[in-house]
């Protein structure tokens, strides 16, 4: 489900009945729909990705698994096509989206459901959460590009100490490695991710999304290649009429009121 708080959207996967399981056409295009709508609308300054129920995401369907249907059907090459057809899309969107996405983790993260919350920008997660990188468990491997966004939320050897275990990760060791920013009683993670997207969402909206495309262009960029994209970006962000106005509100000491557009 999708709501507009102010500046915030709130996307709610709402299959508790599957513990809001990655399985098929509907969910991949949700959220591939849900990312590109948010990046066509100025509006939208910052989202929040959660769960109903009990659990965050329980990732893939192992009863599929089991009985070789949907994305699990037909031969390797055929298995092969349906990941890059199916729940490879989700990490390709996630990734496309210009707006910072919040992961507010209200319980289980297995799997799929793991590499979903690190796809996130930030995340933070309820005392109930729980992190797995659990696929070799079942035999298989991170099929959702995983193994490249793991290590880079929470570095080499905690990624690789979860992905070859498939142990689970507690909201408390899940904050000392870094996989989440803060914990929160259960009853506080959504008032407190709306609250966190609030203070990105005060900032203007051209320059929270210019930060986040140098955030994400440093992971590959040279620091040479880094510094001249941030000239280039800084030369825009001083010609914005938001700059200005952020700057008046400093002196004036009020909030800033920035365009939607």
């Amino acid at each position: 489900s999708r709501e507009m708080h102010d500046h915030v959207l709130l996307l709610t996967m709402t299959n508790p009945d599957t513990r809001n399981a990655l399985t098929g056409e509907e969910q991949f295009g949700d959220i591939e729909a849900a990312c590109m709508a948010a990046n066509e609308d100025m509006s939208v300054r910052a989202v929040i990705l959660t769960g109903e129920g009990s659990a965050f995401c329980a990732g893939g369907n192992v009863k599929d698994m089991r009985d070789r249907k949907g994305l699990f059907a037909g031969d390797p090459f055929d298995q092969a096509d349906a990941y890059r057809k199916g729940i490879q899309r989700i990490p390709r969107a996630i990734r496309a989206l210009n707006v910072p996405i919040i992961a507010a983790v209200n319980g289980p993260a297995v799997g799929a459901g793991c590499d979903l919350a690190t796809m996130c920008d930030i995340r933070i997660g309820s005392t109930k959460a729980m992190f797995a990188e659990s696929f070799v468990k079942l035999g298989i491997i991170p099929g959702d590009g995983g193994a490249w966004f793991l290590p880079r939320a929470v570095g080499y050897s905690n990624a690789c100490k979860m992905a070859f275990t498939g142990d689970p990760v507690k909201a408390q060791e899940a904050l000392t490695m870094g996989l989440i920013s803060e914990v929160v009683e259960p009853d506080e993670l959504l008032p407190r991710a709306l609250e966190l997207a609030g203070s990105i969402a005060a900032n203007p909206p051209h320059a929270v999304r210019l930060s986040k495309q140098l955030m994400r262009a440093s992971e590959k960029a040279s620091l040479d290649e880094l510094l001249d994209m941030s000239a280039t970006f800084q030369a825009v962000c001083h010609g914005e009429p938001d700059h200005a106005e952020a700057v008046n509100a400093f002196f004036e000491k009020r909030s800033g009121k920035f365009r939607d557009s």
